[in-house]
């Protein structure tokens, strides 16, 4: 299985969620402004989106985008699997308001010029982080147990303070959990990010 992703992405939480599943991607680093993987492979041709992360199976079958990927990963593992189709649909409701409505805007602080809507898009995900720092309490995002939407929130939460965003109180102990993980560390040390 390959891997595609550039450091330190939304394809990080895929990572790890690909690794704490027990598997070991071939990771292909692709450039994101021209579309090129570091081989000068064209990435529209493995993803016509041109979005990351993808992955490529043994048999050459695709699958892009960070929930479908990280579903996929929590069902092929026992450790990570929902232990029913409800809490497969928390799972899955938890994934998409991350990734829609925390890492899409984030996303934007990146690249939108303008102070003005940069401060209007991190007041409104301050909001939601808080909203999850609530939920997380002392555990994790489903609960007790580590599941592939804390690996979403925890890539989410890195850029938050790249930016130097106002995260809920409890974010940093959350972190502190979260990279304590061993798959977690060997994505960091992969990406070149630890």
């Amino acid at each position: 299985m390959k891997l595609y992703y550039e450091s330190g992405t939304s394809a990080l939480a895929s990572h790890i969620a690909l690794i704490e599943a027990g598997f070991a991607p071939a990771l292909v680093k692709v450039d994101i402004p021209t579309h090129r993987t570091a081989a000068g492979d064209d990435y529209y041709a493995v993803n016509p989106k041109g979005c990351l992360p993808s992955i490529v199976f043994q048999n050459g079958e695709k699958l892009t985008e960070s929930v479908a990927i990280l579903d996929w990963a929590a069902q092929q593992s026992e450790a990570l699997k929902p232990r029913n189709e409800e809490a497969r649909m928390r799972l899955i409701e938890m994934l998409a308001f991350i990734s829609t409505e925390i890492q899409k805007p984030l996303i934007f602080t990146f690249f939108i010029p303008g102070d003005e809507a940069i401060s209007v898009i991190r007041e409104m995900v301050a909001g939601r982080f808080a909203m999850l720092g609530r939920i997380i309490g002392d555990g994790y995002l489903l609960g007790d147990s580590y599941s592939v939407a804390d690996a979403l929130l925890y890539v989410t939460l890195r850029w938050a303070g790249m930016i130097g965003m106002t995260v809920p109180d409890n974010a940093e102990a959350y972190m502190k959990r979260i990279e304590a993980r061993p798959a977690v560390q060997q994505a960091l040390r992969e990406e070149g990010l630890a």
